[in-house]
C-alpha cells in the first residue's frame, strides 16, 4: 500500500470516529428511545423515610393525625417539593416506591424496626430524621442519656448497612426547638398552648417564664439537642461513604410561627416541610 493510500485511509477511518462520536449519548437504545443520562441512572428507584412525627407529616393535614402525602421525605402531594417528588422529576421508575416509615413519638430506639423495613422493602434511599421525642420528654431528667440516644442510632444504621449495602442514606439533623420557643414566647395563643404541657413538656412548660431555673431547663434542652446532632453526624461518618449528613443544615432553618402549624404551634405545616425538604435534599446522588 502506497503512503497515499495509506494517508487516505487513515483520515478516512478518522474522519468515522468522529462521527461515531458526535452521536454518543443521542442514539436509541434496544427500545428505541435515547439512553438514560448519567444523572438520571443515578437516581434512586425506591427510598423509605424512617423517624417520627416531623417525617410522617403530622399536623401539615387539616386533620390533626399523620399526614404523610405532605412529607419533605416520601410526600406525593403537589404542595410539598419533597424528595421524593424532586426524583420523580427526573427518575420515573422511582412511582409508587416512596415508603413512608416515620411513626409519630417515635425515639431513637424505634429506629432499629423502622430500618428492618426499610430492608425488607429493599430500598436504595433511606432518610433518617430522630431525636426530638428524645428531648421532649415530659421532664428534662427523663431526657435519653447521649450515650444510649448513639447505641440506638448505632443499632438502627448497622441494619441499613447490614441488609441494604448499596442504599444511600441522608441523616438530617434536628431542628432547633430553642429557637421555636424564642420565636412564639411572646405571641399568646402559641403561650396558651403550649401552656398546657402536652407538647415538648421539656421545653415549652411555662413558655412565658423567664425565672432563672426556667431558663435554666430550656439550655439543657438546647445543649441534649447539640449533643445528639454531633452524635448523629459521628454515627453516619462511621457508617461509611455511603452515609451523608445535611451539615445541620436542618437544624439551622429559622422556624418561625409561619412554618409550623396553628395547632400546636409545633409540628411543620406545609410550608414548613417545603423549607425542610429543599434544605436538607443532597447536592447530588452518587454517594
Amino acid at each position: 500500500m502506497t503512503y497515499r493510500h495509506r494517508t487516505s485511509l487513515a483520515l478516512a477511518l478518522l474522519a468515522a470516529l468522529a462521527l461515531a462520536c458526535d452521536g454518543a449519548g443521542a442514539d436509541p437504545g434496544p427500545t428505541g428511545e435515547p439512553e438514560p443520562s448519567r444523572s438520571t441512572t443515578s437516581l434512586p428507584s425506591s427510598m423509605a423515610a424512617l423517624g417520627d412525627s416531623i417525617t410522617a407529616g403530622f399536623g401539615s393535614c387539616p386533620v390533626f393525625v399523620a399526614c404523610t402525602r405532605n412529607s419533605w421525605s416520601t410526600g406525593s402531594s403537589s404542595a410539598v417539593s419533597s424528595h421524593y417528588r424532586r426524583i420523580l422529576e427526573d427518575n420515573p421508575k422511582i412511582k409508587g416506591e416512596a415508603h413512608n416509615l416515620a411513626e409519630p413519638g417515635a425515639e431513637a430506639d424505634a429506629l432499629a424496626a423502622q430500618a428492618t423495613r426499610a430492608v425488607d422493602l429493599g430500598v436504595q434511599y433511606v432518610t433518617v430524621l430522630i431525636g426530638a421525642n428524645d428531648a421532649c420528654a415530659g421532664r428534662v431528667q427523663d431526657m435519653t442519656t447521649v450515650a444510649t440516644f448513639r447505641k440506638e442510632v448505632d443499632r438502627g444504621l448497622k441494619r441499613l448497612r447490614k441488609g441494604l449495602p448499596k442504599a444511600r442514606v441522608l441523616v438530617v439533623s434536628i431542628p432547633d426547638l430553642y429557637r421555636l420557643w424564642q420565636v412564639g414566647r411572646t405571641d399568646d395563643e402559641a403561650v396558651r398552648v403550649w401552656a398546657q404541657g402536652r407538647i415538648c413538656p421539656s421545653m415549652l412548660a411555662d413558655p412565658a417564664s423567664r425565672a432563672d431555673a426556667d431558663d435554666a431547663r430550656r439550655k439543657r434542652v438546647r445543649d441534649r439537642i447539640e449533643a445528639y446532632n454531633e452524635q448523629l453526624r459521628l454515627a453516619c461518618k462511621a457508617y461509611g461513604r455511603r452515609c451523608r449528613t445535611d451539615g445541620g443544615r436542618a437544624h439551622e432553618v429559622r422556624f418561625d410561627l409561619d412554618l409550623v402549624n396553628r395547632i400546636d404551634y409545633f409540628h411543620p405545616n406545609v410550608e414548613g416541610q417545603n423549607e425542610l425538604a429543599a434544605v436538607v435534599y443532597p447536592d447530588r446522588f452518587g454517594w
